[in-house]
């Protein structure tokens, strides 16, 4: 059979058409309860959201192009993927609980800040300078100037610290003033990831997130835990702290019991409970769907009993005493047993994906012998 490849947009294939109707007939798309809870807790919001660049032909960050999606899904794209597209184009200033906030929409992932006793700790600076500083303006826009004390990278994947350059000053690090916590092996795991393979993956990122596709129904709408990757200028600082073990620290008066998770969504990573807000933070072990196990860009595929025992941990240790649960993509769960209830089955999407691979296996094995 040949085929004929085009760089041009196509209609949806019969085939495609068929497969977006069954599911659509299959998942229940009048369920809204996400949108209320994406939305829940916004402070401030931009009436748009354009982040520039140094090129003034092509800006770091454009929502505003992602303007289509306000409409129906057509038939190009999977009904899943344009509903979540939907709830990721939702930005804006939100409040967790009182103390804990979070800046979203700004970047593929979200920026979280934590009020302290003499200022701000930031949890994961996103992927940009650019847009990690805008997301620190509109924070101070609502609560005036905001000192950081304190940043936390949760693990070694750039849109998690790449930003750190945007919103503090290498200098305050090394005088002391500022100190960033990090998981154990987090340089080294990042510099493997980000430097060593980062070109390769970098340019396989491209293709992964659709990132120079023209916005449209029929190019780039999301790729399911954001919107893409922005274009802005990536930095590191390395790490004052590192977290090595299951530990209790206490950063700029907040208790931080902090959860080892290595070996799960990445190579070195940490989540952590504050008590102070029976608030339970999952890094990236969860969010609003199933993730990577096998990440086509490149990263180191993920051990997908270990991803699903690490969040059993969660919620043997605080499953009982968690009013909300927020992470670093996607928005929060409010209230005991919601917490509970989606923790679990975050929990049985990874134990249930190893143990069928593992059958499948075996039965495939016992064919063939």
């Amino acid at each position: 059979m040949n085929y004929h490849f085009t760089a041009e947009p196509k209609e949806a294939s019969e085939h495609t058409k068929r497969a977006h109707a069954a599911l659509r007939s299959y998942l229940d798309f009048e369920d809204k309860e996400d949108f209320e809870l994406a939305q829940k807790g916004m402070l401030l919001q931009k009436e748009s959201l354009t982040i520039p660049g140094n090129d003034p032909r092509q800006p770091v960050w454009d929502l505003e192009s992602y303007g289509f999606l306000k409409g129906d899904c057509p038939e190009t794209v999977n009904p899943s993927l344009w509903r979540i597209s939907q709830l990721n184009i939702i930005h804006g200033l939100f409040e967790v609980v009182p103390g804990i906030y979070q800046v979203r929409g700004y970047d593929i992932s979200y920026i979280t800040f934590i009020k302290g006793q003499r200022g701000w700790i930031c949890m994961d600076p996103i992927t940009s300078m650019e847009t990690a500083r805008a997301a620190k303006d509109l924070l101070e826009e609502h609560f005036g100037s905001c000192e950081i004390t304190a940043v936390l990278y949760t693990h070694g994947h750039n849109d998690h610290f790449a930003g750190a350059k945007g919103i503090i000053r290498e200098e305050d690090v090394s005088s002391g003033r500022i100190k960033i916590y990090a998981p154990e092996h987090f340089l080294e795991t990042a510099v493997i990831e980000n430097v060593y393979a980062g070109q390769a993956m970098g340019r396989r990122a491209m293709y992964v997130y659709g990132s120079f596709l023209p916005r449209s129904p029929k190019g780039n709408v999301g790729n399911g835990i954001g919107m893409t990757s922005p274009l802005g200028t990536s930095s590191l600082i390395a790490p004052t702290n590192s977290i090595a073990e299951d530990q209790t620290v206490m950063i700029d008066g907040v208790e931080f019991q902090f959860i080892m998770a290595p070996g799960t969504e990445a190579p070195a990573e940490f989540m952590f409970y504050l008590p102070q807000f029976k608030a339970l933070c999952t890094a990236e072990l969860t969010n609003a769907s199933l993730h990577n196990i096998y990440t086509i860009r490149g990263a180191e595929i993920r051990d997908a009993k270990a991803w699903a025992y690490g969040i059993d941990d969660l919620i043997t240790r605080f499953g009982d005493r968690t009013e909300v649960v927020f992470m670093t993509h996607h928005w929060p769960r409010w209230g005991n047993s919601v917490c509970r209830e989606y923790l679990e089955n975050q929990r049985d999407l990874y134990k249930y994906l190893h143990d069928q691979t593992l059958n499948l296996a075996k039965l495939l094995f016992d064919r063939c012998v």
